[in-house]
């Protein structure tokens, strides 16, 4: 058949030459292929009750979800019996792993073989604080053995003839540490350990205290936004020593001797079952490390906000991307990417 317009040829080859790019162009709009989960069902976290642990929890959940192709849940708990469960394998990954301060258990628990650590968190820190308008009143204040002449300005409300040391929450394993420090210290006789019922209300008689400018001295670790915000100081404790130290961590300890908290490289605990089933999301939680800067930034933004640990992942995730690509290949990462975008 004839052509009927002068430019048909032209256009018939312009068209030709579209179809031949739209697949290509298309392709570019087309977010990152879907992945599929290496195991065939929901992975389990352990969802420890402080905030650097749940935000962790966050990030590590989403990265699988829409990178991954898994489907995820977490199950709350305390420290102990949810290392109990990464042995049994109720749950697969404990965000947040602090060895030192669990040492015997930890140590039991690699050796079963059923468990694993894997990776570089983070560096930790614990320590007795004061604020330091406490240290400006009382510049003899230096060490944590100084308290012993000070129950009177640390007067427990519920017990005015003896001081107050407001320690771990209520079930988490930092009580043991605590109680035998406080015996090594010689302390006992004139303070009381409170333990608040939870970690929210721990945070909160401490910024009640803060606030009104009372004495008040109390466990605290790092990394958190508690400790970034507020102006403290850290009293001293004899050096590190680590038979002492294994024993503080025994709440069978007979004869604890003071000495300073030993510094805690955080590991990611890994169910060692689930290891072998999912060896690339093993990898991907090996190489998972968060720089000092970046986790204070986040938990100071979860503090100042007022959001969730969630949010608090969403909003690591949307500002350093550079640190968390670097855990993962370029294919899941993109897929990660694509899902921020879409939020």
């Amino acid at each position: 058949m004839r052509n009927l317009h002068p430019l048909a040829p032209v256009l018939g080859a312009f068209a030709l030459a579209v179809a031949a790019i739209a697949p290509a162009a298309n392709a570019a709009d087309t977010p990152p292929s879907t992945a599929t989960c290496e195991v065939n069902r929901p992975i389990r976290f352990s969802g420890l009750n402080w905030e650097s642990n749940l935000v962790l929890a966050g990030i590590e959940r989403y990265v699988l979800e829409h990178g991954y192709g898994c489907k995820t849940t977490v199950e709350i708990g305390e420290t102990l019996p949810m290392l109990a469960a990464l042995q049994r394998g109720d749950v697969d990954v404990t965000p947040e792993v602090w060895p030192g301060q669990i040492e015997g258990a930890w140590k039991k628990a690699l050796a079963s073989g059923k468990v694993l650590g894997v990776g570089h968190v983070y560096d930790a820190g614990e320590g007795w604080y004061v604020p330091r308008y406490t240290i400006e009143r009382h510049p003899d204040l230096k060490s944590a053995a100084d308290l012993a002449r000070m129950k009177d300005v640390f007067a427990d409300p519920e017990d005015p003839g003896r001081g107050r040391i407001y320690g771990c929450p209520a079930g988490w394993a930092c009580g043991t540490l605590n109680d035998n420090l406080l015996r090594a210290l010689k302390l006992d006789k004139d303070y009381a350990l409170f333990a608040p019922g939870s970690g929210a209300a721990q945070k909160a008689a401490i910024v009640s205290a803060y606030k009104r400018k009372r004495d008040i001295v109390f466990y605290y670790w790092t990394p958190t936004s508690l400790v970034g915000a507020l102006d403290l100081v850290k009293l001293e404790l004899p050096a590190f020593d680590q038979a002492a130290y294994t024993c503080m961590t025994d709440p069978k300890c007979a004869n604890p001797v003071a000495t300073e908290f030993k510094p805690n490289p955080v590991v990611t605990g890994v169910n060692a079952a689930f290891a072998k089933d999912a060896p690339k999301i093993t990898e991907f939680l090996g190489k998972l490390t968060v720089p000092d800067d970046a986790i204070n930034a986040t938990l100071g933004w979860l503090e100042n906000e007022g959001k969730e640990p969630e949010d608090a992942a969403r909003y690591f995730l949307k500002q350093y991307g550079p640190v968390w690509r670097a855990w993962m290949p370029t294919d899941v990462a993109d897929r990660v990417q694509a899902a921020l975008a879409r939020e």
